[in-house]
């Protein structure tokens, strides 16, 4: 069960917006994640808590940030309850779109889950929901992912498979890299992994 830390940051400037303190694990019926998020100075901001299928679509995400909360699955595409604290303001919206993506780093292994990519294959266009911070506004969007190069590097505990990705941003055409190795994150613009208390999960 990998544990550790990842830093965010802003991808303009490189100012920290927090860390995450996340463990995962794959299990019988699929992956899951659960993450604390903190800010700069230590205090907590929100929440992740991710599973998904064998298939790797996400049957449960819940996302607590800055006073709102996000329930939401795969269901009918992707569906989900937006709540404010009080639970005044809920509201409960579909779109036909693949799965979900956000800041935390769950969100990048997880669409590598569900894309099963293999290398040097042609690129594969995805439709995510995306929720923004601070408030977790949804945004619908578009992405190509493509597995440009599948690597081995020795290490102390044996050989660590890394995944290199190239995704397009399809509305912009912005490109970026993203580095996995099983279910963590190496390396993805406004992320880096700072602790990592044991070797990624290696997937069936």
């Amino acid at each position: 069960m990998p544990r550790g830390r990842y830093l965010l940051y802003d991808t303009h400037d490189h100012t920290p917006l927090g860390e995450e303190h996340f463990h995962c694990a794959p299990g019988p019926s699929g992956w899951r994640y659960v993450a604390q998020r903190t800010t700069p100075s230590g205090d907590h901001a929100g929440s992740v808590d991710l599973a998904l299928d064998e298939l790797g679509r996400p049957i449960r995400l819940e996302l607590n940030a800055a006073g709102w909360q996000v329930r939401a699955a795969a269901l009918d595409g992707v569906t989900w309850v937006r709540t404010d604290a009080t639970g005044a303001h809920a509201t409960e919206n579909n779109a036909p779109a693949h799965a979900f993506t956000g800041t935390s780093p769950a969100f990048l292994v997880a669409t590598a889950r569900l894309l099963r990519l293999a290398p040097a294959a042609p690129a594969t266009r995805v439709r995510l929901v995306a929720f923004t911070d601070p408030v977790l506004a949804p945004r619908t969007l578009d992405q190509s992912w493509a597995l440009l190069a599948r690597e081995a590097h020795a290490t102390d505990n044996g050989p660590l498979t890394v995944d290199e990705y190239q995704v397009t941003a399809l509305d912009t055409g912005e490109q970026h890299a993203v580095h996995l190795s099983g279910d963590v994150v190496l390396a993805a613009p406004g992320i880096e992994l700072e602790h990592l208390e044991s070797p990624p999960s290696v997937f069936a």
